[in-house]
């Protein structure tokens, strides 16, 4: 059978949507080999490169892909995020540019040029400037609004972002996913019949939408009709039964009315397990391994404030660290293998979301580094991507041994608007080399800290193998 551009394309392209990305790569390489001068050959193997991590040559694919007469904005778009990942933020935002100035409503770029100004400045200003541009010159685009919110509630302004949407869910006709968000916003404002009426308009609009129904269960929490929320969650969770977002929720739920199953899925001594790493080949002693990984991190953190949508506030964050080509990073699985192990045999095999997925072996589906601020902290959240979710100490402020627990692990305490406060239940003191590993569907966040130091980590996501 004769091999053309556009068999290889679709072959690949069906691995890929099944999420069989490696074997997607080796055909897509083929194809470059087969067909060099192809742009779109080497377009493809650029994203799927970026979307494996391996940001340095993506990025020489997509300029070569550039230089073939290709001048597709999908193709800036690759080139983007692999400056990016490979950390080059100004090469990265001339690319966002160069996206937007070929497709100027494309709802990805603005998101992460918006997003990439606002971690190099920390100007709320600075970072917006582009999207109000972008909605004098396009109008009203719900597309557009929905972005500026997400940047507004990032920045910690969640009344300007719900104001942000307040025409766009107006209309009859409005988009389910945005009023889905709206009714986060309305809860997170304290107006949690608001967001049940938005939720439910989300789900008129879109019957059978998970997105739709765990967003009116959101909004029952809030509300206090716990019966009401479990409703929704127990079907849902039925059909997605290792989703660490909707575990997360119906602990709560069971937290709230006093079922049992809540502490059968927090039971703290059992899952949560904090042991110092082991000392790699290369290091004499764990304080000197521990050293030399801080230092290859904090050379390669280059932004003033956080990401969008992530759990940490006043830090920046470093995405993709252990696919870096540094000595210590790529220490770190051996570092790692010894209080893995014991805590793969301590959850056991057996049933349930954590013991039931357990073979025996664990893959790290992605990892980053965190380096809070003075007075940083990590709002409480759970991981959605991962099975198993580990953080590791690298430095840290004086005051976290000072037992008060400033700058320590917690956990218990949700992440979600509810009418009662529940507090944090457990804790783990940080030390450098300690390691902690715990289920990704438990709530957790960190003590703010006072004083003038900084506080390092690498933290990571686990999934079975």
């Amino acid at each position: 059978m004769l091999e053309t551009l556009d068999s290889l394309t679709s072959e690949a392209h069906r691995l890929k949507a099944g999420g069989r990305l490696v074997e997607a790569l080796s055909i897509y390489r083929h194809a470059v080999q087969r067909f060099p001068a192809s742009g779109v050959a080497l377009h493809n193997l650029a994203g799927t490169l970026g979307d494996l991590g391996e940001h340095d040559e993506a990025a020489q694919l997509a300029t070569r892909a550039l230089r073939t007469g290709l001048d597709a904005p999908e193709t800036w778009l690759v080139l983007a995020r692999a400056e990016l990942g490979r950390g080059e933020p100004e090469a990265a935002l001339r690319a966002y540019r160069e996206v937007l100035r070929r497709r100027p409503d494309s709802l990805p770029a603005h998101l992460e040029a918006t997003q990439l100004i606002w971690m190099r400045t920390s100007s709320r200003e600075e970072a917006l400037r582009g999207l109000d541009e972008a909605a004098r010159r396009l109008g009203a685009n719900p597309g557009l609004l929905m972005v500026k919110a997400q940047a507004l509630e990032s920045m910690g302004d969640a009344q300007a972002a719900l104001d942000a949407l307040g025409s766009a869910t107006a209309a009859p006709a409005c988009a389910p996913e945005l009023l889905a968000y709206a009714s986060h916003l309305s809860a997170a404002t304290g107006d949690p019949l608001g967001a049940i009426r938005l939720a439910e308009r989300s789900v008129q609009a879109a019957p059978g939408d998970p997105g739709s129904i765990e967003a009116l269960a959101r909004a029952r929490l809030a509300a206090g009709d716990v019966p009401g929320a479990e409703a929704l969650l127990q079907p849902l969770s039925a059909h997605r039964p290792t989703n660490q977002h909707l575990l997360a929720m119906r602990a709560v739920a069971w937290r709230l009315s006093g079922d049992p199953r809540y502490r059968e899925l927090y039971d703290y001594p059992g899952v949560v397990q904090a042991k110092p790493l082991a000392v790699p080949e290369g290091w004499s002693d764990l304080a000197g391994y521990v050293a030399s990984l801080a230092a290859e991190l904090k050379q390669a953190h280059r932004f003033r404030t956080h990401p969008f949508g992530q759990s940490l506030r006043q830090g920046s964050q470093l995405p993709d660290v252990l696919r870096r080509a540094s000595p210590a990073a790529a220490a770190f699985a051996q570092a790692l293998s010894g209080p893995l192990t014991d805590y793969l045999a301590r959850i056991g095999r057996g049933r349930g979301p954590l013991a039931g997925r357990n073979t025996g072996r664990a893959a790290i589906a992605g990892s980053w580094s965190v380096w809070l601020r003075p007075g940083g902290h990590h709002v409480d959240h759970v991981h959605q991507e991962g099975w198993i979710s580990a953080v590791c100490y690298l430095e840290l402020p004086a005051v976290v041994a000072a037992g008060g627990r400033e700058g320590w692990l917690r956990f218990g305490r949700p992440g979600l608007v509810l009418p009662q406060d529940l507090p944090a239940e457990h804790w783990v003191r940080p030390e450098p080399g300690l390691v902690a590993l715990f289920p990704s569907y438990i709530w957790h966040g960190t003590e703010p800290f006072s004083g003038n130091e900084s506080r390092l980590t690498l933290a990571f996501d686990l999934v079975p193998a």
